[in-house]
């Protein structure tokens, strides 16, 4: 098997790069709103978010 172009290789490495930091600002930003819902309903007297079932 012939060794890839190292350009080609660069150039992905650099778009995951890119993908992985923005994943990581989403997940983030998710795990904020989480974190606010379930302080909110216990500050109300609420049930707790519970996490979506996933099938």
């Amino acid at each position: 098997m012939a060794d890839p172009d190292q350009g080609y290789v660069d150039t992905l490495a650099s778009q995951l790069c890119c993908r992985h930091a923005s994943l990581l600002a989403t997940a983030e930003n998710d795990l904020a709103v989480l974190r606010a819902r379930i302080a909110l309903a216990q500050a109300l007297g609420l049930p707790e978010p519970t996490p979506e079932a996933t099938t």
